[in-house]
């Protein structure tokens, strides 16, 4: 009766586990995305894509900066519509086109249901923890429980990362495109630079780094876990 207590603790923490590391991964991607203002303007210096479009500026007034700011709060559902006017080619006009429109329109859906399943993966993660409390009842027990789901979530993660990390690595483009066919059913992410501007502000140098700085993020995350989760075990492991 003891193993079976134990046992079924052990997958809830590796449950409880999953779900925590799955909010670090989306939390990653908001990090990455919002809370570093000045991060576009540098990747859109970096790689020069003001030459790409009609006499832009970028102004966050009526140019570049205005776009992204109010193309991220869309997707965020703070904003209802993405169309926004700017100054191009001498003239006040739309950034996007129709068809850019009806992408994002996607991306947004895609970036809300991320959000949504974070808050479910929250619930489902606090509700494993009390019902490992409720079987276990011991601090100590408790502990050792989520500390071995940890790991053993962790495994199943890196071995996720590195296979992830050697294909993007080997061939971006082609998992890029992958990824596109995997979460999105048409072919409206395929744009046409000539006419449709957002192809131009976010080349896939731009893609690449941002990729980078969220699977450092979350990397970085989980590892911290990982060590937390070791520290316990064998601090538990001397005092036993």
């Amino acid at each position: 009766m003891h193993g079976i207590k134990r046992g079924t603790a052990f997958l809830l923490g590796v449950l409880f586990s999953l779900c925590v590391i799955f909010i670090l991964l989306i939390s990653s991607v908001e990090i990455v995305c919002y809370s570093d203002p000045g991060y576009f303007e540098r990747e859109y210096e970096k790689y020069d894509v003001l030459s790409n479009l009609p006499e832009m500026s970028m102004s966050d007034e009526d140019g570049l900066m205005k776009v992204t700011e109010h193309m991220m709060d869309y997707l965020r559902g703070d904003e209802d519509e993405l169309q926004v006017e700017v100054m191009m080619g001498g003239e006040l006009r739309g950034f996007f086109s129709d068809r850019e429109i009806a992408h994002m329109e996607d991306v947004r859906e895609l970036f809300l249901g991320a959000v949504f399943l974070r808050r479910a993966a929250f619930f489902i993660a606090a509700a494993s923890a009390i019902l490992i409390v409720l079987i276990l009842r011991r601090k100590k027990a408790v502990f050792k429980a989520l500390s071995r789901g940890m790991l053993a979530a962790t495994a199943v993660t890196a071995l996720a990362c590195a296979a992830l990390g050697l294909i993007f690595a080997t061939d971006f483009t082609g998992a890029f495109i992958t990824f596109h066919h995997i979460f999105f059913d048409n072919d409206l992410w395929i744009l046409d630079p000539r006419v449709d501007m957002l192809i131009n502000i976010v080349p896939e140098g731009f893609f690449f780094d941002t990729a980078a700085r969220i699977l450092i993020l979350f990397v970085g995350s989980v590892l911290i876990l990982c060590l937390i989760s070791l520290a316990w075990l064998r601090r538990s492991k001397r005092q036993k």
